[in-house]
């Protein structure tokens, strides 16, 4: 896999996630998440370190977010349930 191809899909898989994020699809964040092990690969793969230790943060925030809105989103379903 060439250095380019990656950027391609990493970028898209990327803005695809912030995309659905952006109409408050609750698990949008889970493709970021996603996201986050392809960044990882990628860093591996190019011995590219700085982005590996930006994939912890990325994960941890992104990780928070599912949470929170998977929580919300089975909350407001079980209120239209009852």
């Amino acid at each position: 896999m060439t250095d380019q191809w990656w950027s391609w899909v990493i970028s898209a898989v990327g803005l695809a996630g912030f995309f659905l994020a952006g109409k408050k699809i609750w698990w949008a964040w889970y493709v970021n998440i996603a996201n986050q092990v392809l960044w990882t690969a990628y860093s591996i793969v190019t011995q590219q370190w700085g982005f590996l230790a930006g994939t912890v943060f990325y994960f941890i925030v992104f990780t928070r977010n599912a949470y929170l809105w998977t929580k919300e989103h089975r909350n407001s379903k079980r209120m239209i349930d009852e």
